[in-house]
């Protein structure tokens, strides 16, 4: 089970990213991002009824660490968006894409979980596909990296990313796999704020067609979000993350078809590394 909600997750980040997109280009990245988590907490918060008794196991302790998980989120999402702005887009996206194996190494190391050999190397083999696939060598050859502060945000963005989703399983032990979601979207108006400081204007989904996209692009991601949740209960999270993470490869072939952008013989070639990675790890982890 914790390898089909690894897919799950795979399939909605990747294709709700195509939505994320989509928005992107017409209300900019922040207010695509305020607009996500704004229409994904109305969407999802309809169910909380149904997970009251969850929270029995709710303690002080365990909400300061939800709540600051939240805020590592929100500020991954912010630094994200800086290091796009401030250098190489490939670079930047590469880095950050990366998150999948500092959470594997950090649960690891801290959630005590163990891999065995042939998982190692499917992981390796994922990671590698995915930085085949992501990064531009031919921007590196001709030193197009415009800034090295676009590094330092996006290496920034990657630990956030890392650290939220290893330890994303603290909480999600003790509460389930709803509320810990639920519980890190509240730290997103640290994004507004950040938004309101930098004079970075709210764009208002007003655009035609966008307000279905924004809905969509909420959804899907939030049931990808929520398939990881429920990976990593059943499953470890050193398993479910690599799968999950490797949603880029699914997102540049989704993006060949919607958006008509060219797939080059090296992106073919790592997206195929990728994907018979997670094959690898799905058959090595059943």
């Amino acid at each position: 089970m914790a390898i089909l909600f690894a897919f799950l997750a795979f399939f909605g980040w990747g294709v709700g990213d195509i939505f994320g997109a989509v928005a992107t280009r017409k209300i900019g990245p922040y207010s695509t991002t305020i607009w996500f988590i704004v229409f994904q907490f109305l969407l999802f918060i309809v169910f909380a009824p149904f997970f009251l008794s969850d929270l029995k196991n709710l303690t002080f302790a365990l909400l300061l660490l939800n709540l600051a998980l939240g805020l590592v989120a929100a500020a991954a999402s912010t630094t994200f968006y800086e290091a796009m702005k401030e250098g190489s887009a490939s670079l930047a996206g590469t880095l950050v894409g990366s998150f999948a194996a500092l959470t594997v190494i950090l649960s690891l190391i801290f959630l005590g979980e163990k891999i065995n050999q042939p998982q190692s190397l499917s992981i390796i083999i994922i990671f590698a596909g995915i930085v085949i696939s992501s990064l531009d060598f031919q921007d590196l050859k001709a030193q197009k990296l415009l800034s090295s502060r676009s590094v330092l945000f996006a290496l920034v963005s990657m630990v956030c990313w890392g650290v939220y989703w290893a330890f994303l399983k603290i909480p999600v032990q003790e509460l389930g796999w709803y509320w810990p979601i639920v519980l890190s979207q509240l730290m997103y108006v640290f994004v507004y704020f950040f938004m309101r400081v930098r004079r970075i204007k709210l764009v208002k989904p007003t655009f035609q067609g966008i307000l279905p996209v924004l809905i969509l692009n909420s959804l899907i991601l939030g049931i990808g979000s929520f398939s990881y949740n429920l990976g990593i209960e059943r499953g470890l999270v050193a398993v479910v993350a690599p799968i999950a993470g490797a949603y880029s490869a699914l997102f540049a072939v989704l993006a060949y078809f919607v958006f008509r952008d060219p797939l080059r013989k090296k992106e073919i070639f790592g997206i195929v590394i990728t994907l018979f990675g997670i094959v690898l790890l799905s058959i090595f982890s059943a």
